[in-house]
């Protein structure tokens, strides 16, 4: 098995070396991490769709991790992906950086493989299609984190299918 904190290039090359560490089968869980929220996303069993789940109010890891960890329980996941904030340039940044420790005390307490996916624009693209639904700012804020979850695992799901 690969190990999870190994550097990754953004490139879909990469992103797709990431995604090699994932058993073939059975469900997997979307982590879109923010400084104050995780957005939580599952797939079906067949890894054809992903569907946004809650969002987690970040308190302290040991709480945050907790309430991952029940999840993969209650939906018997079999891997993780974790959107991983890169610059625009590609380059890793704090956030990046504050996303692989993450991954690594997370994958201390779990036996499943955690997979990075190149997340740039996701919580963008996300916002923009809420606005143009016309969703106020409130009900925004209040799915946009679980919604990026799903946007970012859909897209390892469609790169995994093809």
């Amino acid at each position: 098995m690969q190990n999870s904190s190994e550097p990754t290039n953004p490139s879909s090359h990469q992103n797709s070396s990431s995604l090699i560490s994932l058993p073939d089968k059975g469900r997997l869980l979307g982590l879109d991490l923010g400084t104050k929220t995780i957005g939580l996303a599952i797939s079906d069993g067949l890894r054809l769709t992903a569907t946004p789940l809650f969002t987690i109010k970040r308190k302290k890891f040991t709480l945050d991790a907790n309430q991952i960890v029940e999840v993969l329980d209650q939906y018997q996941v079999t891997g993780i992906v974790l959107g991983l904030p890169l610059n625009m340039d590609g380059s890793e940044g704090p956030r990046a950086q504050s996303t692989r420790a993450f991954s690594r005390n997370l994958q201390n307490l779990i036996k499943i493989p955690i997979a990075f996916w190149d997340e740039r624009l996701s919580t963008s693209a996300v916002t923009r299609t809420l606005i143009e639904a016309d969703m106020s700012r409130a009900k925004r804020a209040e799915l946009v984190d679980k919604l990026a979850a799903s946007f970012i695992l859909q897209g390892a799901l469609d790169h995994l299918g093809t």
